[in-house]
């Protein structure tokens, strides 16, 4: 998909604590760039309004998938791009996206690609429950299209 598809980008550095030997992100951190960006995109969305995230939707990620393009290298500045893909019954599918930016700028260097699938839960016992419709109603608003 192309970088204009995501309403929603962020804008990390890679640190010298998550590159290898080779002066390159390793593998597992780009799900924590994902990790980094989706909690941005959700407190954009509206997800967070309290401190302590209270009040937020319990929400689990049961599937992870990257798919990786080019290397990010030590200090290079990134765009973390993420969008709400679509709703089911239960479950919210995100993807991700991870750009090369130039001064801030993001632009078509994609490095790597993503999808999250995360489960709506009933809290203590994390059983899957229905996606409640005001919370599809805040991705709906934000993205500006229908996710069901």
């Amino acid at each position: 998909m192309a970088r204009t598809d995501f309403r929603f980008v962020w804008m990390a550095r890679a640190r010298y604590a998550e590159v290898d030997a080779q002066a390159i992100v390793f593998n597992s951190r780009y799900l924590e760039y994902f990790d980094i960006g989706i909690t941005e995109y959700f407190r954009a969305v509206g997800l967070y309004p309290e401190p302590g995230l209270k009040g937020a939707p319990e929400l689990h990620v049961v599937k992870a998938e990257v798919v990786y393009h080019a290397p990010v290298l030590l200090d290079e500045e990134i765009a973390i791009c993420v969008r709400c893909d679509k709703v089911g019954r239960t479950s919210m599918t995100f993807a991700f996206e991870i750009h090369g930016a130039i001064g801030g700028a993001a632009g078509e260097d994609l490095r790597a690609s993503g999808t999250e699938v995360q489960v709506h839960v009933d809290e203590p016992r994390g059983r899957p429950t229905p996606v409640p419709d005001a919370l599809v109603a805040k991705f709906e608003a934000y993205e500006g299209l229908a996710l069901k």
